[in-house]
């Protein structure tokens, strides 16, 4: 798709947890058409654009969903706020990101978010059900704390509605209030460690991650031992911040790594 700049409307603006609120923006339906996955940039003064993942798969309503994080003590991000409180309509620019859904496919999903990278996997999910209601999909959710998944309820329905989707969300800090509920699975520590300990096989499987440079490829590297192959893991971070090489190095053989100096009379 071309991107595009144009004007949308500011429909609402709503606070989901003291430090993520979610935008409802509205446009022309044909002007932000968009495939599941990509993200757009809003225009915060001239010559400044801030990337935010769209939050929705396309339906055709001209409505747009973007999931914010606010850091009061960034300026990018107190400016963003302000102008979504005061001004009524953005400049936007879309579609961006080559990191989508493709149409036709039913494959197993293991898609993994860290924080507001939740917003990424909601448009896929949104697609992914849409077209095929009992594809396999596992959704793992990583915040700090509980209060963190601010749109809990809404994976949990997916869960109970769709006996295929299973719903992970990993804690870091540990709390007495992860009780059981139907339709989530709780798991305490850091993401990559839980995948570490809970992910057998990757046989089939195409993964989507959404977060940080660091928590992405601490998560590649926790799966690569399970068989991951580059071409069936997908990224934003992979175009913005690449690394090489991509997959982790396996570790030499002691046995057989050449000596270096000094070890020649310390190796048997």
């Amino acid at each position: 798709m071309t991107v595009r700049t144009l004007t949308c409307q500011v429909e609402s603006v709503e606070d989901l947890t003291p430090d993520v609120f979610r935008v409802i923006l509205e446009g022309r339906a044909e002007a932000i058409a968009h495939a599941p996955g990509q993200y757009l940039e809003l225009e915060l003064q001239p010559d400044t654009w801030v990337p935010f993942s769209i939050a929705c798969a396309e339906t055709g309503d001209g409505r747009l969903e973007l999931h914010i994080q606010h850091w009061p003590e960034r300026t990018h991000s107190a400016r963003l706020r302000e102008l979504l409180t005061h001004r009524n309509r953005l400049s936007v620019r879309l579609p961006s990101g080559e990191c989508t859904l493709p149409a036709g496919r039913s494959e197993p999903l293991l898609l993994i978010a860290a924080g507001t990278g939740f917003a990424q996997i909601k448009a896929i999910v949104e697609a992914a059900l849409t077209e095929k209601p009992d594809r396999e999909i596992s959704i793992w959710w990583a915040v700090r704390e509980r209060r963190d998944l601010y749109a809990e309820t809404l994976a949990r329905e997916w869960a109970l509605k769709h006996s295929s989707l299973t719903l992970h969300a990993v804690v870091e800090t540990p709390e007495a209030s992860l009780e059981s509920l139907p339709g989530i699975r709780w798991h305490t520590g850091r993401i990559d460690q839980v995948l570490a300990a809970e992910i057998q096989t990757l046989d089939g499987v195409e993964i989507y991650l959404a977060g940080s440079p660091g928590m992405v490829y601490a998560c590649v590297d926790t799966l690569a031992p399970r068989g991951l192959v580059a071409e069936q893991v997908h990224s934003d971070v992979f175009s913005y911040a690449p690394r090489v090489p991509f997959l982790p190095l396996p570790e030499a053989d002691p046995e057989t790594a050449p000596l270096t100096p000094g070890e020649e009379k310390e190796r048997p």
